[in-house]
């Protein structure tokens, strides 16, 4: 089965080296690797130029954000298993998609996730919190939790039949794909035990209150939206369980 894992950077000069290697070294080889970059202005480009030999397509223009750019390199890919890497992020090991393609293949389902790890932006192995997916069901959405985005590949089939990412949504696009998919159409899924990611601290969503209150506005849309009942409450009872993930550990 063929791969396409989709990166989206943009002055990722710092990070995306790290993003590069990782998928280059996974065991898995039918691998498509697509770069959408928004029009770095720092070493970015250096850098994916540095390695155009182990990419499939690269490129990089102004768009309207970050889902933009993620429906751009879906329409670029040609694999049958989608998923997508951030510039910031890499696989926890070198059989990560491997692990993936087996799942799909042994369970024969639409989709595949797993858990991922958050780590210390400049040591790669200090663990600060362990997502795990572990427990999730499509009714857990209306709490405000989904699976680990990082780590879900879908068939390329549910994107032409169900929709790409809405890029009128500032932060949870990727939650309300989700909870379509999922819920709404409920695409089959299956569950890996083992850490598929780890992602550098400080993302969007939680670099302010400010994009925390809009993030969580956004979750209450994307449930309304694909007839899913919630509510502020429920949503906020999300941070509760994260306490938790604080201190539980990789396998």
């Amino acid at each position: 089965m063929k791969v396409s894992i989709i990166t989206v950077s943009f002055n990722s000069q710092s990070t995306i080296e790290d993003t590069i290697i990782s998928v280059a070294n996974q065991t898995h080889q039918e691998i498509e690797h697509i770069i959408i970059d928004g029009g770095s202005r720092d070493g970015t480009l250096d850098i994916i130029q540095k390695y155009s030999n182990k990419l499939n397509q690269v490129v990089s223009e102004p768009d309207n954000g970050i889902y933009d750019a993620m429906n751009k390199g879906i329409n670029l890919s040609t694999g049958e298993i989608l998923g997508f890497l951030n510039a910031d992020d890499i696989y926890f090991d070198r059989k990560c998609i491997s692990n993936v393609v087996d799942e799909f293949w042994s369970k024969n389902v639409d989709s595949v996730f797993a858990d991922l790890v958050y780590v210390h932006p400049d040591n790669l192995d200090k663990v600060v919190r362990y997502y795990s997916s572990k427990k999730f069901s499509p009714e857990k959405f209306a709490y405000g939790w989904m699976p680990a985005h990082p780590t879900f590949f879908a068939k390329r089939n549910c994107y032409e039949l169900y929709g790409f990412f809405k890029t009128e949504y500032m932060i949870a696009s990727d939650y309300e794909l989700l909870v379509r998919f999922l819920s709404k159409y409920k695409i089959t899924y299956s569950y890996i035990p083992n850490v598929l990611v780890k992602m550098r601290t400080g993302g969007i969503s939680t670099q302010s209150l400010k994009n925390n209150w809009i993030l969580n506005r956004e979750i209450i849309r994307a449930c309304s939206e694909n007839g899913l009942k919630t509510n502020m409450l429920k949503v906020l009872s999300k941070y509760s369980t994260k306490i938790l993930q604080l201190i539980e550990k990789p396998k």
